[in-house]
C-alpha cells in the first residue's frame, strides 16, 4: 500500500550543482558504459527514465537516436534538462517517479544511479516497481543501478561510513535504523571560509529484495552485473546492476 507522497530534496540550489559533480558516474568513460549498456536494452524501442533530471543519461541516448520520456519530482532539475540542447523536447512528467505515469508504452525502464533509495520506505519501492511494469510493453525491461548495503563494513557497534573525499569535499553515510532499512546520505563542501552541508535520507534495498519486488509486478531477473561494463556481480560487489523483464 503506497503511504505519504516522496518529499523533493534536489532543490533549485542542489539542481545548480548537480552537473558539477566530480563522481566517477559523470566521467566519460563510465558515462559510454552506461549510455551504451541502457541503448541495447532498449533494443530499438522507447525508454522511459525514472528521474531523469538534468539529463545525465537521457540527452546521450537520444543523440543515439532512443526516444526518451521521462519522471521526476524536482522542477528545478528538469529546469536544468530544459535549459541543454534537446532538453526541451523530451516529453517529461513532474512527479513521484512511484506512482506518476507518462503516456504510451515502453520497452525499456531506467531507474539509475542510486535513485530507487530515495523511495524511503519498502511500500513505495514495491509502487514504483509496479509503476516501471505498468508503463511496459510484455517483454519490455526495467534496469536498476544501486548500490550493495555497505553494512558489512560498518565497524562493530558504529553507524557511519565515509565514502568519499576530495579536495573541499567529504561524504559520510549514517544508517539511522537497521530494521527499516534507512540511513541518510552526508555531503560537506567547503567554498572558501564555509562549510555546506546536503543530507538526503535514503532507504536500502538488497538485490534478492529487489528480485521480490519484481515478481510482485509481474517481472523475473534475466540480468545483474556489477556494472554496466558487465563486471561478473559477486558477493563482493558493491553494486548491481539488474535487469528485469515483464512476463505478464
Amino acid at each position: 500500500m503506497r503511504d505519504e507522497p516522496t518529499p523533493n530534496y534536489f532543490d533549485a540550489s542542489l539542481a545548480a550543482s548537480y552537473d558539477d559533480a566530480v563522481s566517477e558516474r559523470f566521467q566519460p568513460d563510465a558515462l559510454e558504459a552506461e549510455v551504451s549498456f541502457l541503448a541495447e536494452q532498449a533494443n530499438g524501442g522507447r525508454m522511459l527514465e525514472l528521474g531523469i533530471g538534468t539529463g545525465r543519461i537521457a540527452l546521450p541516448l537520444i543523440e543515439r537516436g532512443v526516444e526518451v520520456a521521462g519522471i521526476d519530482l524536482s522542477p528545478d532539475m528538469v529546469e536544468r534538462l530544459r535549459q541543454k540542447p534537446g532538453g526541451a523536447d523530451i516529453d517529461v512528467v513532474i512527479g513521484d517517479f512511484a506512482v506518476a505515469r507518462v503516456a504510451g508504452d515502453f520497452s525499456l525502464v531506467a531507474l539509475v544511479f542510486n535513485t530507487i533509495n530515495n523511495l524511503t520506505t519498502q511500500d513505495a519501492q514495491v509502487a514504483c516497481f509496479r509503476n516501471a511494469a505498468a508503463h511496459l510493453d510484455l517483454g519490455g525491461r526495467f534496469v536498476i543501478d544501486v548500490g550493495v548495503p555497505a553494512l558489512r563494513h560498518l565497524p562493530p557497534g558504529e553507524h557511519l561510513r565515509a565514502f568519499g573525499a576530495d579536495a573541499g569535499y567529504a561524504g559520510v553515510e549514517e544508517y539511522t535504523d537497521f530494521v527499516e532499512q534507512t540511513f541518510s546520505s552526508h555531503h560537506y563542501h567547503v567554498r572558501s571560509d564555509r562549510v555546506g552541508v546536503v543530507s538526503v535520507p535514503f532507504r536500502y534495498v538488497w538485490p534478492s529484495e529487489l528480485d521480490l519486488m519484481a515478481q510482485l509486478a509481474g517481472m523475473r531477473l534475466v540480468e545483474r552485473w556489477e556494472d554496466f561494463h558487465r563486471s561478473p556481480f559477486t558477493g563482493d560487489s558493491t553494486r548491481n546492476v539488474s535487469v528485469w523483464e515483464r512476463v505478464v
